[in-house]
């Protein structure tokens, strides 16, 4: 069965194939989620195949095998799978899962052309052992974010594989012409004190972000919202650790959800299943730690739950681009946001521009939550685009907007505006919980030292609670 590329993917396959043609050897693809990679790619080989070329495509999830398998046999492409309970074949196309393949290197073709589906893992030393190892062949990388967790590029000066890049539409343009859902976001104005979380190789510690999110009050936050904002609709929740999936899921059964949770230890079958169970009905939630955090095409989903903070844009985009695609009767995306990402990030279809030096930081401040070009309505509380008028309920903004009252707890639309305040709300609220978890003089002394206080502050502090009638444990060593 053949099928037939959008505009802006035939743009896509005739500018990477140009990319070829003047020497570049490795060409990077980048176009959102939700826009069609998969189709793209199988196009591309196709074409190769048929002109007696090897082809060699690269996934490194089980659910990516079956997407991409499925895609090339809807375009009748015969081909082989190199992962555990396939047999092999000589098919001239192999779809091969990373963590096999690097064991099976010597008793398989060379191929003339690789292609590396979410190439932003690319720099990881399997995925390079196996570039290495067929040095000749061309490489074609395709992803919806081309930057690396720790925000380096994909480009050779940044140390990665690619020589250029072909960017396709961005969100915003595939929303104006139907191909995406338009996002609705909504973020608590205070959430979990994230405040101290410590980040390993560019992300935050998942053990620290699990155990401040794996907390009862914190799941029970997420389910009420839920239920408030996005009852019944297929909902994606993306969460810090295996056990804090578990947990989430179990909060959501008991109050009368169905749901469940999926990770990396469970039978490929029984991930499927699970899988499956959200897309027809079975299901109205799904939880995970990082197995559906990419790649993963159910178009029904019409919610993102974020209970995991990160501290990579491209993480954050993926993750809230598993409930963008389409589906009928479909009108709008809601992302449920209990962790700050919007706040770190921006919104999902704000445009970006793309390089593979990647990520700029020293053009930002650091936390500089005012870059963030987001509006929230007055009315209907969503968040957007800073414009006149609220695309959502058409409400008019004031010249001079009035503040917005904020019931602690709830759900909020957020805006740039905003983002200031609720973050000093924020540190406020923390301060006064540190303070109030001092018991010694010293504790108020480690606490100064901490801040940068001078010392005496740390005295006058511990002063006052003893004249306030203070825990009577206010005694210290001297």
């Amino acid at each position: 069965m053949k099928f037939s590329l959008r505009d802006y993917q035939q743009t896509g396959v005739q500018a990477l194939r140009e990319r070829f043609r003047r020497g570049d050897r490795n060409v990077l693809y980048q176009l959102p989620t939700g826009g069609g990679k998969t189709v793209v790619f199988s196009y591309i080989t196709e074409g190769a195949s048929k002109r007696g070329n090897r082809v060699l495509i690269l996934v490194h999830r089980q659910e990516l095998i079956r997407q991409t398998s499925a895609s090339l046999h809807e375009i009748g492409v015969e081909h082989g799978i190199i992962a555990p309970g396939y047999t092999p074949t000589w098919d001239n196309v192999q779809v091969a899962s990373v963590q096999t393949l690097v064991k099976r290197l010597t008793k398989i073709h060379a191929p003339q052309l690789i292609i590396s589906d979410e190439c932003h893992h690319a720099g990881a030393a399997s995925w390079a052992k196996i570039f290495a190892h067929f040095s000749q062949a061309n490489i074609l990388g395709v992803t919806a974010t081309p930057v690396r967790l720790d925000g380096k590029g994909l480009g050779r000066s940044a140390g990665g594989f690619f020589d250029s890049m072909v960017s396709g539409p961005t969100v915003s343009a595939l929303i104006k012409q139907g191909y995406l859902a338009e996002p609705k976001i909504f973020a608590p104005p205070i959430g979990a004190d994230l405040s101290n979380l410590r980040k390993k190789y560019g992300e935050f510690v998942t053990a620290e972000s699990a155990a401040a999110l794996d907390k009862p009050v914190i799941t029970g936050c997420a389910v009420k919202h839920y239920q408030k904002l996005a009852n019944g609709i297929p909902a994606i929740a993306f969460c810090s650790s295996v056990a804090h999936a578990e947990h989430v899921a179990e909060q959501f059964r008991s109050a009368g959800f169905q749901a469940a949770s999926i990770d990396g230890t469970m039978h490929d079958n029984e991930r499927k299943a699970r899988i499956s169970a959200l897309g027809n009905g079975g299901l109205h939630v799904l939880t995970s730690c990082d197995i559906i955090s990419e790649g993963t095409d159910i178009p029904i989903v019409g919610a993102a739950i974020l209970l995991r903070p990160t501290a990579s844009m491209g993480l954050y985009l993926q993750q809230v681009g598993r409930c963008l695609r389409m589906y009928s009767g479909k009108k709008h995306a809601i992302i449920l946001d209990h962790v700050g990402n919007v706040m770190r990030h921006g919104m999902p279809d704000e445009d970006r521009e793309w390089t593979l030096d990647g990520e700029n930081k020293t053009s930002k401040k650091k936390n500089d939550e005012q870059d963030i070009k987001v509006k929230q309505c007055e009315q209907c509380y969503t968040v957007h685009v800073p414009s006149s008028r609220c695309p959502f309920c058409g409400y008019v903004y004031e010249v001079s907007i009035r503040e917005i009252e904020q019931a602690e707890g709830e759900l909020q639309e957020v805006d740039a505006k905003r983002l200031a305040e609720i973050e000093a709300d924020r540190k406020k609220m923390f301060q006064r919980r540190e303070e109030g978890q001092c018991r010694t003089l010293q504790d108020f002394q480690a606490l100064a030292e901490r801040r940068g206080y001078a010392p005496g502050w740390a005295y006058h502090r511990y002063r006052a609670r003893q004249q306030r009638g203070g825990s009577p444990s206010l005694a210290y060593a001297s």
